[in-house]
């Protein structure tokens, strides 16, 4: 998937506009490389086009420091992702949704389980089913 069929994707499932798409996909796969692992980030981060796939990244930890995810809910999750780049709150929800969702079908069946594995169920709730709105792209 390019960036910009992933943006589209986003748009048009938060019904937003391309450059609200942008904001919420930049502001909620930041959140989410800091939720999960950095293995897993890096799992996701490797499947994704340039432009988004060095937002799941995080520099290396510091010598001697390990760097673990943070634990928080899908509630804290979305204001994490509307603080972060001062978006309405119910949008960020609906954009966390999108960009799940999208995410899913930009990346391995696999990946994307093994990440949603280290969330807490609600986070499945958010994700459209598979066939909905397009569903996954062919051959994942």
């Amino acid at each position: 998937m390019e960036y910009q069929d992933f943006i589209n994707a986003v748009a048009t499932r938060a019904k937003v506009s391309t450059d609200q798409a942008a904001t919420l996909t930049r502001a909620t796969l930041e959140t989410l490389g800091d939720r999960i692992s950095a293995g897993k980030a890096d799992d996701l981060a490797y499947q994704l086009p340039e432009g988004l796939d060095d937002l799941l990244r995080k520099p290396p930890p510091l010598q001697g420091k390990t760097e673990h995810a943070k634990s928080f809910g899908f509630e804290e999750f979305v204001r994490r992702v509307a603080d972060r780049h001062t978006v309405d709150r119910a949008l960020a929800g609906v954009g966390v949704g999108a960009v799940l969702t999208t995410l899913r079908e930009a990346v391995s069946r696999d990946d994307f389980e093994n990440a949603m594995a280290q969330l807490p169920k609600e986070f499945r709730q958010v994700v459209e089913p598979v066939g909905a709105a397009g569903g996954r792209r062919p051959g994942s």
